[in-house]
């Protein structure tokens, strides 16, 4: 067995390590084009969990590492004055040359032939090869030859930075963001040795956008005139320490990914095949974790080519798992003039440490309760203010059980129930299903309940089973809903109106979801004659009567929703339903005033909007459910959601509850954890609106992170709720909070079941 490791970093020195371990008797060499202490860059971090798993593939190679390496628990945050401490995270610093320097005796020692100062032009030059590992870096000659195999994807991000060290020691991970007269920088700085090594004990990051970066007039700057900016910048955090360059430039961060792993028996490794940002310091922790994934799938296969594509297989998830979580947290620092700005230190403080959304509210209080009880107690403070509530600050508060004001609403908690469409009305008619689905939920401890999608007329619903208000008996109907919530639990309860638009008559979900009825098909209406699938009715194009009568009809089930009993109403303009196809170009072909730019996109549904507003009682508020993103090219997207909802702003509109996607059948959706919280983020701090968030939330923890954060107002949770009608309750025992028991359930306060055996 011949393998040959082209590139010197940690994944082909690593990945080299463990095959030698596993099949002593192959023959591995490794080709690396700069001598052997020769590197860029100064340090590297991984956390201790990292390190953990280091330890298990290789004890030896751990054991060397942690001779070597700093450690430290804190995390300090320099905001506006003000350093911000927490504690209990678990990183180790280390010289990535010393690093390099590991890796590679321990290689030699297991017989790995060393090949330094040599470059590997042609792959034929390495002989015949049953292995060839492309550990050759973000800029790899092999990835780049063979690029139609791999299909690589390369986005060059916005913000510059440069990689900096400096002969000063820091006794944390420290964060600093100072604004001077070109704009707001953030500087990234940790130790990686007690100082021993030339090029310094610490590593500085300094970060700022383009825009700052041209103002400064860095562009043309030569690397000492960047060193000497730099300097100056944080010369009074840097204390008489000078920084210390080494092939530092002004860079844009390069997002990799591939879509084919190997190639023959060529694989991709490390930085060549793929990349995460710096801020969750995890470039060698992706290269040595793909090194372990590559070495065991091969050991486990009985072929190299069945090893190549295990690998691929098993790795690939973690892999975008983590990717998602780099994006989230880069995009995080590519914006970090809109958290300066807006958010006092503590919550900028937690927003920043939950910034990737891996780490929520319930973890970092693991590592931290006291910080986590201060950002509590901070919340709890500005909520009583926000509600008009006299809460008992000397108690504990979780942000989820904090009341939330919408003019004169007072919601209790910060839990939504996320309006679900149940397909068992008759004609619109909802009945004992309905009451208890939701009567259960508001008993369950929510704080708002929002009943499901509810249509406005026959012809708007989206099956024969959706719920309506268009019918007289329809507010009888709900209004048993409505009071019964009332009188038994301290549950709001609003009402999500919509018109189905292309969407509608189809089979009810379980028999066929948006499957065209096989009989009794209704005619449907669109902004533009165009179907939602090649298999769905071709919609007729709106006239402007069509347009008004809609209109009408949404103005006549607002003042029934009134009548019912409702304490809010949410205008649905997402999901590809009628108001929706008039915001997304995909939808929307009109060359009227209702079509084309945005702004003409906008004005049906902004005209539906003010009318129902009109009459909807003054003291009560209103949402609308908006479309961050349409995740389909040519679509709406994150800036026209914020344009969307300034406009609703104006026009009275309380909060917006934040979607995303289901406009078209061919989305490309980045499902994961909390991944439509940023599109409510975004719109919560540019507008200066208040959100409601929902998607994927998974746990209390979430829900405590995405408020205490400032990403939201109020969760939307749906799955939650199907599971457990009485997820709030639960939680809040979880969190040690309890809730008031309705009179008939008293007997079990302070009750906990006892689980298993």
């Amino acid at each position: 067995m011949k393998i040959a490791c082209v590139g010197g970093g940690p994944a082909s020195l690593y990945f080299a390590i463990l095959m030698k371990k596993a099949w002593p008797d192959a023959k591995i060499d490794l080709y690396e084009q700069n001598p052997a202490d020769v590197t860029w860059g100064f340090g590297v971090v991984f956390s201790d969990s990292t390190m953990a798993g280091f330890g298990d593939a290789d004890d030896e190679t751990l054991h060397e590492i942690t001779q070597q390496f700093t450690h430290w628990d804190d995390i300090d945050i320099h905001f506006k004055g003000e350093v911000l401490r927490s504690t209990g995270h678990g990183f180790a610093g280390l010289a990535r040359l010393k690093l390099l320097q590991i890796l590679a005796q321990r290689a030699r020692r297991l017989g790995v032939t060393m090949h330094f100062d040599t470059r590997v032009d042609d792959l034929g030059d390495l002989g015949p090869c049953d292995l060839i590992v492309a550990g050759d870096g973000v800029n790899s000659a092999i990835r780049t030859k063979y690029a139609a195999d791999f299909e690589p994807e390369i986005a060059m991000r916005p913000n510059k930075f440069i990689w900096l060290g400096a002969n000063k020691r820091f006794d944390a991970f420290n964060f600093y963001f100072k604004r001077n007269d070109h704009g707001l920088w953030r500087a990234h700085c940790y130790q990686y040795d007690q100082g021993t090594y030339a090029n310094g004990n610490a590593t500085i990051i300094v970060e700022t956008t383009e825009e700052t970066w041209r103002r400064a007039g860095l562009e043309n700057h030569t690397e000492e005139e960047s060193v000497a900016f730099c300097e100056q910048l944080f010369e009074r955090e840097l204390d008489g320490a000078l920084l210390i360059s080494n092939r530092s430039e002004w860079r844009t961060f390069p997002e990799l990914s591939n879509k084919h792993w190997s190639r023959g028996n060529i694989v991709l490794l490390g930085d060549a095949l793929h990349t995460a940002h710096f801020s969750i310091g995890s470039g060698t922790k992706l290269a040595m974790e793909d090194a372990i994934s590559l070495s065991q799938a091969l050991t486990r296969a009985g072929s190299i080519p069945e090893g190549l594509a295990l690998f691929e297989k098993e790795r690939r998830p973690d892999v975008i798992s983590l990717q998602r979580a780099a994006r989230v947290s880069m995009k995080w620092f590519e914006e970090t003039e809109r958290y300066y700005d807006q958010l006092d230190p503590p919550q900028f403080a937690f927003s920043l440490l939950t910034r990737s959304l891996r780490i929520n509210h319930e973890n970092l209080r693991k590592r931290d309760p006291n910080f986590v009880r201060g950002i509590d107690d901070w919340f709890a403070d500005r909520a009583a203010q926000q509600s008009g509530v006299n809460l008992d600050t000397t108690k504990h508060i979780p942000p989820a059980f904090t009341p939330f004001k919408l003019r004169d609403l007072v919601i209790s908690n910060r839990i939504a129930v996320s309006p679900m469409c149940m397909y068992s009305a008759e004609d619109g008619t909802v009945n004992d299903w309905h009451l208890v689905h939701l009567g259960s939920r508001a008993v369950g401890g929510a704080g708002l309940v929002i009943a499901e999608m509810t249509d406005v007329s026959p012809q708007g619903r989206i099956s024969p089973g959706c719920a309506g208000m268009y019918k007289e008996e329809h507010v009888g109907a709900w209004r048993k809903v409505t009071d019964f919530v009332h009188a038994h639990s301290t549950a709001a309860i609003a009402l999500q109106l919509g018109h189905a638009g292309r969407k509608g008559s189809t089979k009810l979900i379980w028999d066929g979801d948006t499957e065209p009825l096989d009989l009794g098909n209704w005619g449907l209406m669109s902004p533009s004659a165009i179907p939602y699938t090649a298999a769905n009715q071709t919609p007729h194009e709106m006239s402007v009567d069509d347009m008004a009568s809609v209109k009408d009809d949404f103005v006549r089930a607002t003042e029934m929703a009134d009548a019912a009993g409702f304490d809010m109403i949410e205008l649905h303009m997402a999901h590809g339903y009628l108001l929706s196809s008039f915001f997304t170009p995909l939808a929307n072909g009109r060359r009227d005033a209702y079509g084309g730019s945005l702004e003409n996109r906008m004005r049906y549904p902004l005209e539906v909007f003010a009318a129902i507003r009109a009459v909807w009682p003054a003291p009560k508020p209103m949402s609308v459910r908006v479309s961050g993103t349409d995740w389909a090219p040519g679509g709406a997207t994150p800036d026209d959601a914020v344009q969307l909802a300034a406009a609703l702003k104006r026009l009275g509109c309380d909060i917006v509850d934040v979607s995303s996607g289901q406009v078209v059948a061919d989305q490309q959706p980045e499902y994961g954890r909390l991944y439509q919280t940023p599109f409510a983020d975004r719109i919560r701090l540019d507008v200066d609106m208040p959100t409601m968030t929902v998607g994927n939330i998974q746990s209390y923890g979430d829900i405590n992170a995405i408020l205490a954060g400032g990403r939201a107002d109020i969760c939307v949770l749906a799955r939650a709720h199907l599971f457990d009608p009485y997820y709030a309750r639960h939680a809040a025992t979880a969190m040690g909070y309890s809730l008031p028991q309705p009179p008939q359930y008293r007997s079990i306060e302070g009750w906990v079941p006892r689980l298993g055996d």
